[in-house]
């Protein structure tokens, strides 16, 4: 079993011991979808990386779903899905801040562009290496917008 895979489950039963419900209940979500993610296809073991990417799609479901919820006058439930994407975040690396953010765009923009002219045609080359690059340290969408901030878009 993974370590990360380890963590939450140990995490989910201390705090079924100090009586934490909305704790419990969204480990146990998080738990659910780990395996899930397990037994889909050929059943297999996850690794550290790969329950990272669970634990991010958990994360974008529920800020997208507390997105909607908000716009729709229902504030109540977009609170609770944004109090679960807290005790996610808990799992990740820690987030590159803005600078060091722009810092890994501008050398993966040197690497793939080089001195030529930078257009959104190198959209796809550049997000890729540095989805490669950053990892699990940054979400998709931020590091989209960065790429097309950087590439005058």
């Amino acid at each position: 079993m993974s370590e990360l895979k380890d963590r939450i489950v140990s995490d989910m039963t201390a705090a079924m011991k100090a009586r934490e419900k909305d704790k419990v209940a969204a480990l146990r979500m998080l738990k659910a979808a780990i395996m899930t993610e397990e037994v889909s296809g050929e059943k297999h073991e996850l690794t550290d990386e790969q329950v990272l990417a669970v634990v991010a799609r958990e994360i974008k479901k529920r800020r997208e779903s507390a997105e909607v919820y908000a716009e729709n006058g229902r504030q109540e439930l977009a609170d609770k899905e944004l109090s679960e994407v807290e005790f996610f975040t808990e799992y990740q690396p820690a987030q590159l801040s803005d600078a060091e953010l722009d810092d890994l765009v501008e050398s993966t923009i040197a690497e793939v562009v080089g001195d030529g002219e930078r257009t959104m045609k190198q959209m796809g080359p550049v997000m890729g290496a540095a989805k490669q690059k950053a990892g699990a340290q940054v979400e998709g969408g931020r590091l989209s917008a960065a790429v097309k901030k950087a590439l005058g878009a």
